[in-house]
This record gives C-alpha cells, structure tokens and sequence, in this order.
C-alpha cells in the first residue's frame, strides 16, 4: 500500500480541501460536501494543486495506514467532482423494478414486493425498456455508501449459476454450471 500512498492526489479545478487541525479533510465541490478522519500518525499537507500524506516511519501498519487514507480521499475528490454511478439489472422472468422517491420497489421472485428506502445522499433511477432486462441506477458522490447500497440490493437475490437469474452488477460475469444430466 505504501506506493499508492506516495502518490500525490491532484485537486480539480472547482474542488476546495479543507484539512483542519485535528486531521479532519473536508473535501467539498460542485457535487457536494465530504469529510473523512485521518489517522493522528498520518500527516496531510496541501501543496499547491496537491495533496501529499505523509507517515512517521516505515512500519507495515504505518505504511497501510498511509495507502488507505490516500485512497479515501482521492475517491472523496473524484466524487465531489464527478461522481459514481453503479447500474444493476434484473435477470429472471417476471423481474421489475420501480421507484417512487427514494423507494425502491423490487418484484424478484418471492411472494411478496420487496420494499427498500435509499439513503438521501443516493440518486435513484430504474429504466425499463421492453425485451430487456430491468436496470436499477444509483449514483452518488459517496463511493464507500454507493457501494454498500448496491451490496444490500445485491444480496436480496444473489445470481445463481444454474439458469444465471438473481440481481447482478451490469456487465458482471456469472459463471454458470451445468444441470443435472438423465442417466441409465
């Protein structure tokens, strides 16, 4: 980790940090405000259009520390400037997927709707088109809660390799077993 947190994390132009005293980088732009808490060893220091961090020593915990929390706030700009977007599709006969606000309302096969609220920070969109497969749009500017919502909406009917059917991150490889074969 200590090579990804050598590298320096360059700042667009329209993005303003913020690094108080107590280590609190407050990364904020045109699509919104993030903050994350450093590790007191770890030193972030703002160069020019930069930041750079910086570690005590070369112990392992000390180098992990160091690529983890260059990583946090490189995502932390690149959302706060241009935002993540995650797209899911339904794959199974009879799969749907619609909104109403931040609901997500999901029929995927069990005997019931499945009903999930999103967090604010997460824009929600579901497209239908007919002969195709539901697809679920969720952007943010929050990478660590976009991913942890789509891993929950993921886990409601994970894709099974027989016939492929469950919720699946759009472009995702399933790979599928064969079936039982009749024998003699």
């Amino acid at each position: 980790m200590s090579r990804i947190g050598k590298l320096p994390v360059a700042i667009p132009a329209g993005v303003k940090i913020d690094i108080s005293t107590d280590n609190l980088v407050t990364v904020s732009g045109p699509k919104g405000s993030l903050s994350q808490k450093v590790d007191p060893e770890i030193t972030c220091v703002q160069v020019d259009s930069e930041i750079r961090l910086e570690r005590p020593t070369e112990q392992k915990r000390h180098k992990a520390l160091h690529g983890l929390y260059r990583s946090l706030i490189f995502n932390m700009v690149k959302g706060v400037s241009e935002g993540y977007e995650i797209r899911q599709e339904l794959v199974g006969v009879g799969y749907k997927a619609t909104h109403n606000g931040q609901i997500l309302d999901l029929v995927i096969g069990y005997s019931h709707e499945v009903l999930i609220e999103l967090p604010v920070e997460i824009k929600l969109e579901t497209v239908t088109e007919k002969g195709k497969n539901p697809i679920i749009i969720l952007k943010s500017n929050d990478k660590q809660l976009l991913g942890q919502v789509a891993a929950k909406i993921r886990s409601l009917r994970a894709p099974e390799p027989y016939k492929g059917k469950g919720i699946r991150f759009e472009g995702e490889n399933v790979r599928r077993k064969a079936g039982k074969t009749a024998g003699k």
